[in-house]
């Protein structure tokens, strides 16, 4: 399948894994859906080891924060360099239980990519052979990424209306 579609990998998704895929849309023409936490390893492993699409290579795991949903999407950008085709997986958890299986099975390459996501949005990869902050300090006692701070110190005073004449 050189140069497969999105609608042929969406069909094959399709007959696999049927309603536990959700929120299918083709963004900028790149493939995204949802699927749940408990399928995300499943979703993976066929990912990867399906012969016909063949999505050899992870590019990233990250993570958004929603807090006005109280969620963190886990975002996975998976590529298939044999039939030139990339995709992104979405998986929303809840915040205040951040936790995920690990991908480090099946892609050597997840182990530093969780634990970056890990140090910035403190979620937790399950599984994980070394879980540990990868940027930040190791008694920082926050995770930088997640919304939950004011963007700027309400007492800066150089940030006061009055002085630009307002």
């Amino acid at each position: 399948m050189a140069k497969a579609t999105n609608t042929e990998l969406i069909d094959l998704l399709g007959e696999k894994f049927g309603e536990q895929l959700f929120d299918v849309s083709e963004p900028y023409g790149l493939l995204t859906f949802s699927t749940t936490k408990d399928r995300i390893i499943d979703v993976l492993t066929f990912l990867k080891e399906n012969t016909i699409i063949n999505f050899n290579f992870l590019t990233d795991i990250t993570a958004v924060h929603y807090p006005e949903k109280e969620l963190i999407a886990v975002v996975y950008h998976l590529h298939s360099m044999v039939n030139g085709i990339r995709l992104r997986l979405k998986v929303f958890i809840h915040e205040n239980d951040p936790r995920i299986a690990s991908a480090t099975a099946l892609w050597n390459s997840a182990n530093w990519m969780e634990r970056e996501t890990y140090d910035f949005f403190g979620v937790k990869f399950e599984g994980h052979p070394d879980l540990r902050r990868i940027l930040n300090m190791d008694d920082l006692g926050v995770h930088p990424m997640l919304k939950q701070y004011p963007l700027e110190d309400p007492n800066r005073v150089d940030k006061k209306d009055e002085f630009f004449g307002r």
